[in-house]
């Protein structure tokens, strides 16, 4: 867990010592300078977006359908997947960590793209926030979009930062409806410049704000359908975030829409008694297993992904997970084509 010292920079921190789980009054937005207008060169809309924009269809002839369960690419594991192109459907990377070009991240995932279906997942989008979407940024991500060629696209529904500052966390939004406006408007602004369909996580909080107007699911599947976007599913956060902020998981799922659902995560987290964290460096757990087999159930056998981002294992052990992953995802194709 990260949280910015009083000067500002990142520092790991314990979220026991920092943090209460607690309501917080609704965040102020501080006034941003006025943005640039555009050159024709640098407007959002390119050929892609053109086709997006007048047809309502999305360009993707040269992406890959996704199946099964995948792991996150990590360098821990860039030599054997390198080598031994171990036997998994597809792959998801960290889109920030590959958004540079050159240099060894950026070789080991074209190699790895030879072999593999790749999806993209960001940290740093910053949907949620007032600003408009950052055009440097989203420059980059189209660069690797197009390089690469994923089969998905995601970031989190959240907020990371304003003014240029990076809080390198993913921070709660309130849910309302001005919210609601700001963040959808931004996915579609983020969709014609991608020429694609772009996936929102819902993010682990720990706090709620007094002024929120609806439930996060309600939120969640109101921004997909006002953007007309797409779900990455993280049951580990439903988990999290039922036990954190005391509601029932089952209910969040039968809230979110059943079509809008691309993409499932699932993660390993600390359980501290009154409050769980989401730390992607335990196994996933029993509890959040017993819910991926509800999802599941409720959404079909969804493209799956097991997250491992710190204390990363030998790759057989992560694949222990993938197997049992896999295995809930054969039992409803089975049910699906009775």
């Amino acid at each position: 867990m990260y949280a910015p010292d009083s000067e500002g920079a990142g520092k790991e921190v314990s979220f026991s010592r920092h943090f209460d789980i607690r309501e917080a009054d609704t965040y102020t937005l501080a006034p941003q300078p006025e943005q640039p207008q555009p050159s024709h060169s640098e407007n959002f809309l390119n050929a892609e977006s053109l086709i997006l924009v007048l047809t309502g269809e999305e360009a993707e002839t040269s992406q890959d359908h996704l199946s099964g369960c995948g792991i996150g690419l990590r360098r821990e594991h860039y030599e054997t997947v390198l080598s031994q192109r171990p036997p998994l459907p597809w792959f998801e990377v960290i889109s920030e960590d590959f958004m540079v070009a050159g240099g060894r991240p950026r070789h080991v995932l074209e190699q790895v793209r030879r072999h593999y279906p790749v999806a993209l997942h960001g940290v740093s989008l910053s949907i949620g926030s007032a600003e408009p979407p950052n055009r440097d940024y989203l420059r980059r991500l189209k660069e690797l979009v197009d390089r690469v060629e994923p089969a998905l696209v995601s970031d989190h529904l959240c907020w990371t930062g304003l003014g240029g500052h990076n809080s390198h966390d993913l921070l709660p939004l309130p849910f309302t409806e001005e919210v609601l406006r700001t963040t959808a408007a931004k996915v579609r602004q983020v969709q014609d410049f991608l020429g694609r369909r772009i996936l929102l996580e819902n993010a682990s909080t720990y706090v709620r704000f007094r002024g929120s107007q609806m439930k996060e699911w309600e939120f969640l599947a109101a921004v997909a359908e006002a953007a007309d976007c797409h779900i990455l599913l993280d049951v580990n956060n439903v988990y999290v975030n039922a036990r954190n902020h005391d509601f029932d998981p089952r209910a969040y799922l039968h809230g979110i829409p059943t079509d809008r659902v691309r993409q499932f995560h699932l993660a390993g987290h600390e359980d501290h008694g009154e409050f769980i964290i989401d730390t992607h460096d335990h196994p996933v757990c029993g509890e959040v297993w017993q819910l991926y087999r509800q999802a599941v159930e409720r959404f079909g056998p969804v493209p799956t992904l097991i997250e491992r981002d710190a204390d990363v294992p030998p790759l057989e052990v992560l694949l222990e997970e993938v197997h049992r992953a896999e295995s809930v995802l054969e039992e409803a194709h089975a049910v699906e084509t009775l």
